[in-house]
């Protein structure tokens, strides 16, 4: 065992945690396929979710651990979408509404696309996915549920949940009320008719023919057979289809479904298989504290997260503390970032067995690239309230201070910074500048700010940071502010206009001492 191994059989990240249970699991070599396979699911009837690329995230995080731990078995990911479901209901963050509304029922991949760049509505979805995943780096294998289907993949496992009906039907009716037992099948037919996905009763069953018989829309009987796309399965049976078919060794699940993943496990040892590993995680809400929901677009948008920040920066979000339930709303991204930076910054100088504790290790596979080590010490928090203070609309007014600041950084040379920089206009853009409201000060604090002035009037304009912020804390305590934390607060609201704001010495040494000493003539005269 090298000691890479012993390093990871040690270490105490959740990943490994994980990926131990499943070398357990396995007995510390490959299944008979020859490769471990892990996966995750996609529900492709929203546009895609942070809640989705979490999962991805966090699944290969595991697989990595894994990987670690027995370098000598190959993996494979599948991000598995489950497109040919029927369109149950038109989501309410898209275009043309009215379209989708005309093709309830029928599957993702066969309701047009709304916003009219795809084969279908399912398509769409999957490409906004896959792009996302691909411009992140994930290594993995993008499945179809349609392709497998109609292409016969499926089939034996489909027969033998036809095979095994009655146990199938034993598992799932006591899950369901009186109404929905008398007509549940886990056979979904595909009409020939209208094209929609159907819940009807069966009425017939024939096993050696591998079909079934049902009724139509248009009340005609059908006899179809369960292979080759003529029907799908209802959810849980079919996660439980896929488990089998597939050889899923490792899938993780929202705590909200842990009894579908329960239901799931019984179906696939009665067809023959073995349930994967994996765990629950939490949930993620709204700024309201409810459950964000793909169709509701109540969440944040993939999309709309790398407007305002870097992708390390969610997957840091999507480390740290799984189990628990995390709100997910656009003010949690700066502390994401800064918390991201702090984490590269210490990571080349901890000892190898801390390194595998370090979130950086496992959102860069342990190998954190030098482009993101090149912020000249800024954090983002930092950069928001210089937009703020400059009133920035462009990232070459924010790195006409960052220059003097520091001089050796660039966009050419710094491209990481630069990427912040880009972001934190964006972010000031958006969400700082239409809240800014700046306050009068009171007798106290003008007096205060008024002596700061005078202060920074006389310093020089090269005093390091540290220095400034010791100038700021003296004028405070001189003016009797007990709780210093009030007198920051008071310049955060009077010079800045927010109640929140950066370690001020920062501030001032890369806005710069004369620009600051105008801030602040500005504000008492405001």
């Amino acid at each position: 065992m090298s000691s890479e191994q012993e390093l990871a059989l040690g270490a105490k990240a959740w990943p490994f945690e994980e990926a131990r249970k499943l070398v357990a699991r396995l007995g510390g070599k490959a299944p008979p396929k020859g490769y471990v396979l892990f996966e995750t699911g996609y529900g492709p009837s929203g546009l895609p979710h942070i809640g989705t690329f979490g999962e991805v995230a966090r699944t290969t995080m595991v697989r990595r651990a894994f990987e670690r731990l027995l370098p000598g078995v190959p993996t494979r990911l599948f991000a598995f979408s489950d497109d040919m479901d029927g369109l149950r209901k038109v989501p309410d963050n898209v275009p043309n509404r009215e379209l989708l509304a005309q093709h309830l029922g029928k599957p993702l991949t066969k309701v047009p696309d709304p916003f009219g760049k795809f084969e279908s509505f399912g398509h769409h979805n999957n490409a906004m996915l896959r792009d996302f995943l691909d411009r992140f780096g994930f290594q993995y294998e993008f499945q179809s549920a349609t392709d497998w289907y109609t292409s016969g993949r499926f089939d034996a496992a489909l027969l033998a949940v036809l095979r095994h009906y009655d146990e199938v039907m034993a598992v799932m009716l006591p899950t369901l009320g009186a109404e929905r037992q008398a007509t549940y099948s886990p056979f979904l037919p595909v009409s020939p008719s209208t094209g929609r996905v159907l819940q009807v009763p069966l009425l017939e069953r024939n096993v050696d023919a591998g079909t079934i018989v049902y009724e139509d829309e248009d009340g005609k009987k059908v006899e179809t057979p369960v292979t080759g796309g003529a029907v799908k399965l209802q959810w849980k049976p079919d996660w439980a289809m896929r488990w089998l078919a597939l050889g899923v060794d490792y899938e993780m699940a929202g705590k909200d479904l842990i009894p579908s993943v329960e239901l799931a496990g019984k179906i696939v040892k009665i067809l023959g298989g073995t349930p994967p590993d994996g765990f629950n995680y939490e949930l993620f809400l709204d700024e309201k504290g409810q459950k964000i929901s793909k169709s509701k677009g109540n969440g944040l948008t993939m999309e709309e997260w790398l407007r305002y920040a870097p992708p390390e920066s969610l997957a840091l979000y999507m480390f740290n503390k799984p189990r628990a339930a995390k709100k997910l709303y656009f003010d949690v991204i700066p502390r994401a970032v800064d918390e991201y930076l702090t984490f590269v910054e210490k990571f080349d100088a901890l000892e190898a067995a801390q390194k595998l504790e370090n979130p950086v290790h496992h959102i860069h596979n342990g190998v954190v690239p030098n482009e993101v080590k090149g912020t000249a010490g800024l954090t983002f928090g930092l950069l928001l309230n210089l937009a703020g203070a400059a009133n920035a609309e462009s990232a070459d007014v924010m790195w006409g201070f960052i220059r003097r600041y520091a001089p050796g950084a660039s966009p050419e040379t710094a491209p990481f910074l630069d990427k912040l920089v880009g972001y934190a206009v964006t972010y000031y853009q958006d969400f700082v500048k239409p809240t800014k409201q700046y306050r009068a000060p009171s007798e106290q604090e003008r007096a205060a700010i008024t002596e700061l002035r005078a202060v920074l009037a006389e310093i020089a304009t090269d005093t390091p940071a540290d220095q400034l912020q010791n100038q700021v804390f003296e004028v405070g305590k001189k003016h009797g502010f007990t709780e210093l934390r009030t007198w920051f607060q008071a310049l955060y609201e009077v010079l800045l206009g927010q109640t929140t704001g950066p370690r001020m010495g920062s501030f001032i040494a890369l806005y710069g001492v004369k620009e600051t000493v105008a801030m602040i003539d500005a504000a008492l005269d405001r």
